[in-house]
């Protein structure tokens, strides 16, 4: 199939775009970055998903949508958007057969910073209405929102073992979700899924499922 991928040089999008191509997949990607990925099934393009040049690309047949920044001035304009303006250019073909968003865990609980927060709570919603104007394609729209991902982008808090220790100590399984894993279920989501359309999935390893009981 033809997927389309934002966000591909590295983290998250990198792992989604080797997933697919692993499994046969034509990919394209779009990154604001040069290209990380060598495989002959992979054209890169280098564009800014907010403001750059969006290149035509007809008959898009899965549509992941995973560029995003955090707490950098810009979180709605990429992650909330951009992901509008790259959906809106490329989704709606008689091709599509799947949307998907990555979200984030934040988009329901608000605890982190409060753009990326609002801009992936947006996402959610966006996700939604998306959903009701694929439908008559027969295609879905669903999101991924991940707690903790092993990804640089959180070195911070990964390589300091204080702040690792009161993560671990937050969440039902002590440990964070690998890229790779995200990339399993946008695998499934979008390919292997054809029935949920309209959801959010959560995947934080229990986090905002901890309670303490106290009697």
């Amino acid at each position: 199939m033809k997927v389309l991928i934002t966000g591909t040089v590295k983290g998250i999008g990198k792992a989604i775009a080797e997933k697919f191509l692993s499994c046969g997949h034509k990919v394209i990607g779009l990154d604001i970055l040069p290209a990380s990925i060598e495989n002959p099934d992979y054209t890169h393009c280098v564009t800014d998903v907010y403001s750059g040049e969006l290149p035509d690309i007809g008959g898009v047949e899965i549509l992941i949508n995973n560029a995003g920044v955090q707490d950098s001035g810009r979180d709605i304009d990429i992650n909330l958007k951009g992901s509008i303006r790259v959906t809106e250019k490329y989704a709606f073909n008689k091709n599509i057969k799947s949307v998907l968003f990555i979200a984030s865990a934040s988009a329901r609980t608000g605890a982190e910073f409060p753009e990326y927060a609002a801009s992936k709570g947006g996402t959610v919603a966006y996700m939604k209405n998306v959903a009701l104007r694929v439908a008559k394609y027969g295609a879905t729209s669903n999101s991924l929102s991940p707690g903790g991902v092993l990804t640089e982008l959180n070195d911070r808090v990964i390589k300091d073992p204080v702040l690792w220790a009161q993560i671990m100590n937050e969440t039902l399984l002590p440990k964070w979700a690998s890229p790779e894993e995200i990339a399993e279920w946008a695998y499934f989501v979008t390919v292997i899924n054809r029935s949920m359309t309209a959801q959010d999935i959560l995947i934080d390893n229990g986090e905002q499922a901890k309670a303490n009981f106290i009697w």
